[in-house]
């Protein structure tokens, strides 16, 4: 007998019975469905009990009582096997079965006229009279439409805010000593001298090691000495003069 019922069901059918889970057209929640034994099943686990039995019996008797057993336990495997491979009697019980967990499960499930889909109680709209999925119930839908709103303001905000305020630009440093690049360390990858930065004399711009001239403003990065007043050299970075104090 054909019914008409969910596409969405698993098989959980063995030799020994049937059983059968239809789910949900919408969430693909289910119902199982009860456990039936399979008479065939019974039948051939008795044959194969009488065939080791006459089995056991011929061998302690011997001789023609042997091969009695030897031939029966060898029709009880036949039997066994065919009952293994799914025999017309298995499949006549197998959609005996089918039609009854049908006829069982499909009271705890709800046509749509819309969309033909079978679903749970939790995915109907009683007052509809539709699936949740051509009719959403007017509750969860306005929850669903704020959340989505409150989402999309929480973004168009976040975009135009600012949440950070570095500098983008980054500068190779070049090791004094070897002239290639040093990276990001304080040691040169390349020879391991230490890397380090001066300060321009003139901006106070960070300039790094063996620079001549600062990046910022071109001033050159080792001003001379020697002091306008009294021609006496002094140190370079000196402010004063160590002879007369005059400004350098």
């Amino acid at each position: 007998m054909l019914h008409s019922f969910t596409r969405n069901y698993n098989d959980l059918s063995t030799d020994a019975g049937f059983q059968f889970e239809f789910f949900c057209d919408c969430c693909g929640n289910g119902f199982k469905s009860t456990f039936k034994q399979s008479s065939t099943y019974g039948k051939r686990q008795k044959s194969e009990r009488f065939g080791q039995l006459a089995s056991s019996l011929g061998s302690l008797l011997g001789g023609k009582a042997h091969d009695l057993g030897w031939a029966l336990e060898r029709g009880s495997n036949v039997l066994g096997n065919r009952f293994a491979g799914q025999s017309p009697e298995w499949r006549r019980e197998h959609e005996d079965a089918f039609d009854t967990a049908q006829d069982e499960v499909k009271p705890h499930f709800i046509k749509c006229p819309s969309c033909n889909k079978w679903v749970c109680p939790d995915c109907w709209n009683e007052d509809e009279g539709l699936c949740i999925e051509c009719a959403p119930r007017e509750a969860s839908y306005v929850a669903q439409a704020r959340n989505r709103a409150m989402r999309r303001n929480i973004d168009e905000v976040a975009e135009k805010a600012t949440v950070w305020q570095g500098k983008l630009e980054t500068r190779t440093t070049r090791c004094p000593k070897c002239g290639k690049p040093a990276g990001n360390g304080k040691f040169c990858n390349n020879c391991g001298a230490p890397i380090g930065t001066n300060r321009c004399p003139n901006c106070g711009a960070e300039v790094a090691l063996g620079l001549k001239f600062c990046g910022e403003c071109g001033s050159p990065m080792v001003k001379s000495g020697k002091c306008s007043n009294c021609g006496f050299n002094n140190e370079p970075g000196m402010k004063f003069c160590g002879e007369c104090g005059a400004k350098l």
